[in-house]
Parts: structure tokens; C-alpha cells; sequence
């Protein structure tokens, strides 16, 4: 936590701390997620002030990142291969403020050999912030 953040209230039900997700995600997060083995991924983070662009309001870079590790997180669980992003595809509806529960789900839609294509949705309440596409690269690593 950093100093001007504020203490995260407990997670929604059912969800708990996501791990190993690399450097970037670890600074930009922490994210938790449902786990599960259904098709759909569904994750969360609590809004801070470093999450904010001036106005208070959640950066739509932070939504674009938090959804890319979504709709990867939706392709890990429908091949069970790593991906990388190849396109990311964003439409912002609605705005997320600092103080709010940010839920993503995604969901693999299709998979070839080599290419996956995952959708989601963000939302805060009963209102989506964020609908977003994605193609991946699937990977042959297990790292």
C-alpha cells in the first residue's frame, strides 16, 4: 500500500488474492479473483487514489490493464496455455471512482491452434464501466 492510499475493505465473497502475475500487475494491483474451473474469470480490485487520474476517477489505463489480465486470465482457463495480447479492444461507458469494488469477468469465446479471442465487462454496482474484446497468442511455454 502506498502512503496515500487507504485501508482496502475485505473482498467481495469469494474472492481472494491473485498471485504470481508478474511485476507489472503486482505494482498496478493487488487483484483477487474467484477461483473456479467454469468458463467464466472473474476478478476484482479495490480503487485507490494511485489507481486515479486527477479527477478522482479510475485511470482508463488502469481499467485497460485490469481487463487485459481478465480476458488473459479467460484464455488461461479455456486452453490452459499462457497468452500473449495481440489486440485489445476497449469501449468505456461509465466512470469507476476511487472507494469502489471494480469486478471484471471475461470469456473465451473461441480458440484455434495458435490464436485465442476472449470479451468481458467491467462494472462498479449495477452499472458496467468498461465492455472490452481481445485476441491472444497462445504460447508453447510453461512459464
Amino acid at each position: 500500500m502506498s502512503g496515500d492510499d487507504e485501508p482496502t475493505p475485505a473482498p467481495p465473497e469469494g474472492y481472494e488474492p491473485s498471485l504470481g502475475r508478474g511485476g507489472f500487475s503486482t505494482l498496478n494491483g493487488p487483484y483477487l479473483h474467484r477461483p473456479g474451473d467454469g468458463p467464466l474469470m472473474e476478478q476484482c480490485f479495490y480503487a485507490q487514489k494511485r489507481h486515479a487520474n486527477g479527477v478522482g476517477l479510475v485511470h482508463g489505463g488502469m481499467l485497460s490493464a485490469f481487463m487485459d489480465g481478465v480476458l488473459a486470465g479467460a484464455v488461461w482457463r479455456g486452453t490452459q496455455r499462457r497468452a500473449v495480447t495481440i489486440h485489445l479492444s476497449i469501449d468505456f461507458l461509465h466512470m469507476a471512482r476511487v472507494g469502489e469494488w471494480v469486478m471484471g469477468e471475461g470469456t473465451l469465446t473461441r480458440a484455434t491452434r495458435d490464436v485465442a479471442f476472449a470479451e468481458g465487462r467491467a462494472y462498479v454496482g449495477g452499472h458496467d464501466v468498461v465492455r472490452c474484446s481481445g485476441i491472444f497468442k497462445l504460447m508453447n511455454i510453461d512459464r
